[in-house]
């Protein structure tokens, strides 16, 4: 049976370097992780078979919470979950899939009757009631996502640094010569319920507004296509229009810019688009210059602290475990080979 020297010795590393790739606890680089995971496949490594054994209450599963009403889906929770799904059964784990949109109810039935050994939490919302729930039953939980309240930061998680990605955006269209600016921000419903992800959205389309010297205008999106072209619209048709339009998140992206297009706006003539957090190799989605949420890693990162958290995972080549919640802020980066559009003519408008 193939052992984590064995791993190590393949991928040409130390072993708490292949403790590290598995459990997510710290940034090892793409190229070194490819090697080790590689490494587990040709081995056919299993690092829970020894705490198997001596663990039998162990399940061996991880939940996996993404609240979400029927009928309607989003391909990002799906790749996620797949993601965190391969990421599991590295280490061992099965994926139980809960999607109950209250969360709680379906969580302390689960951490009370050991279906799973730890959670991981999506679509998270600040002072998420999710949160507190499992910590007051000491069930461990890790956050794709996080907000800004306490709770949040007594549980480990990681997140696309969406402040500094909407600013990103938002500056390189300012530097390719946008002075009028739009925001189609996370939909109203996000906001309302105080989403991570759509509140720090906000605040970097502040923040780059003020270090750019920018007109930032901002308008909520919407799950609805035409409702969202509808406003984009509402914005070109202003005294000062936009020349380029940030957008974040938005699932019905590919529809609402064939609406644009089937109404006449000329695209990337007449308005430069620059979506945040799209799925990597998404189909549907025209080449434009864009920032890519790293799905791979963050399904990784999240994946490892969860089973870290419940202690599932042998310790990293036999250093002590790290105590406390681990936090990790994923660094944007805009798409290469699609530059952004110069708007028509230089401080147009």
């Amino acid at each position: 049976m193939a052992t984590i020297k064995d791993v190590a010795e393949r991928s040409g590393v130390a072993p708490s370097t292949v403790s590290y790739v598995l459990s997510g606890s710290r940034k090892i680089s793409d190229e070194t992780r490819g090697r080790v995971l590689e490494a587990v496949r040709e081995l056919g490594y299993h690092p829970r078979a020894s705490a198997r054994t001596l663990r039998s209450s162990r399940s061996s599963v991880l939940a996996l919470a993404v609240p979400r009403e029927a009928g309607k889906y989003r391909a990002v929770d799906g790749r996620f979950a797949v993601e965190i799904s391969d990421a599991a059964r590295v280490h061992g784990f099965d994926v139980l899939l809960m999607t109950d949109p209250d969360g709680v109810r379906g969580l302390r039935r689960v951490a009370g009757s050991g279906l799973a050994d730890a959670a991981v939490l999506m679509a998270v919302e600040e002072g998420d009631p999710r949160v507190r729930a499992m910590t007051a039953a000491g069930f461990p939980v890790a956050l794709l996502g996080h907000g800004d309240a306490r709770d949040e930061t007594e549980v480990p998680w990681v997140d696309l640094d969406w402040e500094a990605a909407v600013a990103l955006a938002v500056r390189e269209a300012a530097a390719a010569g946008h002075r009028h600016i739009a925001f189609l921000s996370s939909a109203e419903h996000e906001i309302t319920s105080r989403r991570g992800y759509a509140l720090h959205g906000l605040a970097g389309a502040r923040r780059a507004a003020r270090q750019t010297g920018a007109e930032v205008t901002v308008r909520a999106s919407s799950e609805d296509p035409g409702v969202a072209a509808a406003r984009v619209r509402e914005l070109l048709a202003a005294e000062r229009p936009p020349t380029a339009l940030v957008v974040q998140h938005l699932i019905p992206l590919p529809q609402v810019l064939a609406e644009l297009s089937a109404g006449g706006v000329r695209l990337p003539e007449e308005l430069a688009v620059v979506p945040v957090g799209t799925i990597p190799d998404e189909s549907g989605l025209p080449e434009l210059p864009r920032i890519d949420l790293p799905v791979s890693r963050m399904a990784a990162a999240v994946t490892g602290l969860a089973l870290a958290a419940a202690e599932a995972l042998p310790p990293s080549g036999g250093e002590p475990a790290e105590s406390g919640p681990r936090h990790e802020l994923f660094e944007p980066r805009m798409a290469a080979g699609v530059p952004i559009a110069p708007p028509r003519t230089p401080n147009a408008h």
